[in-house]
């Protein structure tokens, strides 16, 4: 193989080397939470049904009116401290000419996050603290 050909064979595989450490971009990186579906105000009002007990008509009026109480206050630019939901805080404002376009910081303490996961484990939910398959041994 003449010297040539060794340094074309060298550099392309450098170059796959170099792919291969890159990131996948598909695959969300370690600090991100990964996407996934958005809770709708119907599968809202089925989910508080269902937990509380209660009829899904007599739930949606007070979904629908605890929404508007906190979209009017999220509006105003107050925090929200509301447990084990977190703290809420608006962190930047953008008058839009369709709408308002607001930044905002939500914060899960301890007690709430521990308070979360007791009610995802009686729900069957995956926990985040619990592994999703046993260790190979």
């Amino acid at each position: 193989m003449s010297a040539a050909a060794r340094a074309a064979s060298a550099s392309a595989s450098a170059a796959r080397n170099a792919l291969a450490a890159q990131p996948d971009p598909t695959e969300p990186a370690e600090d991100e939470v990964p996407p996934q579906a958005e809770l709708r105000k119907k599968e809202l009002i089925d989910r508080v049904a269902e937990r509380s007990g209660i009829k899904r008509k007599d739930a949606k009026p007070v979904v629908e009116a605890m929404l508007t109480v906190l979209g009017e206050t999220i509006g105003e630019g107050r925090e929200l401290s509301l447990q084990p939901f977190g703290k809420l805080r608006v962190t930047r404002t953008k008058e839009m000419p369709n709408g308002k376009v607001m930044v905002a910081r939500i914060r899960q303490s301890g007690p709430a996050l521990e308070e979360l996961e007791q009610v995802a484990a009686v729900e069957g939910e995956i926990s985040a603290k619990e592994p999703l398959a046993e260790d190979a041994d």
